[in-house]
């Protein structure tokens, strides 16, 4: 462990850390209320502009499409330029876009904006889950990192509210909301001051006078307040790791040489299985569950139950993130989400529907916790966004190809084979997790990757090859 991550990691949980959780947490708040809001725009702006289902579809798939792009784009570039520019460069371009989409009179317009603020938001949540790792001590980084995904149930818990409020009740209802989803625009103000570099990513690129001047900084505010430090040298096992400054073509091949496939095979698959079951299921079932007569699904409590779910599910694994483990609590919570499925499948009551769906509710999004707290931990920090953004960006493959998939099934096979398929990814994912994923519970990040993800000789002749032709 480095001077650095040693300082880093012997800092008692303060209000340092919960500031930073806020920071990052209302930034997952608000990219939930933008993805989730579209739902409720969409039957508007489809009637207001006479859209065909073609053109319906398009327009429904436009976030998903913009956070594709921005996901892995900006993961690749906070990997070369920092992860505080790209945070506050994608809000920006997230907020203009939104309020803008709020402002047109043409569905290609409207097609195209939310598109760009698709790629703003998706630019900007896979970045902040590493940032926040990279700052928080091992004891606790499981647990902040799955309750900072957990912000985002809120965003969908106000997307609920503001759809049957606002949009429902004003003529131009829609176009509120729409601008409404641009708010965050005035955490930029906050963002500027109060949003450091990551230490860690500093170190990495070689630029250890402003890492060390951003930790003196945080320690400054503890001795501050009268607090006593533990001392540094006790904890650090090696010097700074040698600097590496690959360009972000080096950082996407690093992903597959030997040292770092298997990682990243393991990721991608995660992020799949859990998205593709995700949006499968929450897709389709009130559209299924309508025609098998149950208008139960249309109705505001439900969708409130549903929505409402998440909180519980979102925190509770954040809670066992660092009690169990993030391999358990992935491959628990997605085996736990396909057993509510099947009562899913089965249930007829309207109070067997409501149970089933907020349990898979619970457990779905529960998984995305665990998800989000254990990818940033598995790869090294010269490439930890890359990571990150390239499993998220590969997970939306699995968002977008499942409704197309469950529309082909459903016809052939009803209920059953969509139930069949979509539980069959979500257990070979969390077997892959369980079986092949790293340990990473109360290890800190250095420790993961010396330990996991030892050097090998082939990253660093690529590494050192890219300089040489540079």
């Amino acid at each position: 462990m480095s001077i650095v991550a040693a300082r880093l990691e012997r800092l008692p949980l303060s209000g340092f850390h919960r500031k930073l959780l806020i920071i990052g947490g209302l930034g997952y708040l608000f990219d939930g209320l933008d993805s989730s809001s579209l739902a409720f725009l969409l039957p508007i702006v489809g009637k207001l502009w006479h859209l065909g289902s073609v053109q319906t579809g398009l327009v429904a798939s436009s976030t998903y499409i913009g956070y594709f792009f921005g996901a892995f784009v900006s993961g690749v570039s906070a990997d070369v330029i920092g992860r505080r520019r790209i945070m506050m460069s994608a809000l920006s371009i997230y907020c203009v876009a939104s309020f803008a989409s709020g402002l047109v009179d043409d569905w290609h317009a409207f097609f195209a904006l939310r598109m760009v603020a698709g790629f703003g938001s998706g630019a900007e949540a896979v970045v902040i889950a590493p940032f926040l790792a990279e700052f928080v001590p091992r004891r606790y980084r499981g647990v902040f990192c799955g309750a900072l995904i957990g912000f985002m149930s809120f965003g969908y818990l106000a997307s609920s509210v503001l759809g049957f409020t606002v949009v429902r009740n004003f003529d131009d209802g829609w176009r509120y909301v729409a601008m409404l989803t641009a708010l965050p625009v005035v955490m930029l103000l906050w963002w500027r001051r109060a949003l450091p570099e990551s230490p860690r990513w500093l170190e990495s690129r070689g630029r250890m006078r402003e890492a060390d001047e951003i930790v003196t900084s945080v320690e400054d505010g503890y001795i501050k307040r009268g607090m006593t430090l533990a001392p540094v040298r006790a904890m650090v096992l090696d010097g700074a790791p040698a600097p590496r400054r690959g360009g972000a073509l080096d950082n996407i091949a690093a992903l597959w040489s030997t040292r770092l496939a298997g990682v990243t095979a393991i990721s991608w698959a995660m992020w799949f299985s859990v998205a593709f079951a995700y949006y499968s299921f929450f897709s389709w079932i009130p559209s299924l569950l309508v025609k098998q007569g149950l208008s139960i699904t249309q109705s505001f409590g439900y969708s409130m139950a549903i929505y409402a779910s998440q909180i519980p599910g979102y925190f509770s694994a954040a809670y066992l993130n660092e009690r169990l483990g993030r391999k358990a609590v992935v491959s628990s919570y997605m085996l736990l989400a396909a057993v509510a499925a099947a009562c899913l499948a089965l249930a007829h009551a309207e109070i067997e529907v409501m149970a089933a769906g907020m349990c898979l509710s619970f457990f779905m999004n529960g998984a995305f916790a665990g998800v989000y707290a254990y990818t940033p931990e598995i790869f090294p920090t010269a490439v930890r966004t890359t990571g990150v953004g390239s499993s998220s960006s590969f997970g939306r493959i699995g968002s977008v190809s499942a409704p197309i998939l469950v529309g082909f099934v459903y016809p052939a096979f009803g209920f059953i084979g969509v139930f069949g398929i979509t539980t069959t990814v979500l257990v070979v994912g969390a077997a892959i997790v369980l079986f092949l994923g790293i340990e990473t519970r109360n290890r800190s990040l250095e420790d993961i990757e010396r330990q996991e993800l030892a050097a090998r000789p082939d990253l660093d002749a690529l590494r050192g090859s890219s300089r040489m032709h540079g």
